[in-house]
């Protein structure tokens, strides 16, 4: 297997933007208390350990879809409420580990996966139908996803404590 550190061209480019991102969002949630990272701190129902979740359990499916398709993206049932909240018993220190179990099993893959290789999306209103995508494209969304929640952990931080990750 290829090490991650000895990637160049594009797997590195998608490699380091997906790291940066991800980033982003650990920095965010950073010195927070079990209690400060389920706070519901807006209108919506999104806590920073919730988004931590989310975004690990997105990258966990999506990779599942780059390597096997959706069926294999589908065979894990999605709490689509839950998927947002710390459920009682979960704590920040744990999200953040399986967060980086997650993002290291995406690392070891993209450094083997073909970036051409291609599946059929699952079936689902928000997809086209019969659209097919690739294995460099499901990348390109893991960093759209992990960048856009990142912004919205942001918000949530700062109305939290008044931190800011970028400012």
């Amino acid at each position: 297997m290829t090490s991650t550190e000895q990637l160049t061209g594009e797997r590195a480019d998608l490699l380091q933007t997906l790291r940066r991102h991800r980033g982003f969002l650990l920095q965010t949630v950073d010195g927070l208390t079990d209690e400060q990272a389920a706070t519901r701190s807006t209108a919506s129902e999104l806590s920073l350990g919730g988004l931590v979740k989310h975004v690990a359990g997105v990258e966990h499916r999506w990779m599942l879809f780059a390597v096997g398709g959706a069926e294999a993206m589908q065979r894990e049932e999605i709490d689509w409420v839950g998927q947002f909240r710390m459920a009682p018993g979960e704590t920040l220190t744990g999200l953040v580990e399986r967060f980086q179990e997650v993002a290291d099993q995406t690392d070891a893959l993209i450094a083997t996966l073909d970036l051409d290789s291609a599946h059929p999306l699952p079936q689902a209103p928000w997809f086209e139908p019969g659209a097919s995508w690739t294995v460099r494209r499901v990348l390109l969304h893991l960093i759209a996803e992990t960048s856009q929640h990142a912004g919205h952990a942001d918000i949530l931080r700062e109305s939290i404590d008044g931190a800011k990750t970028m400012g």
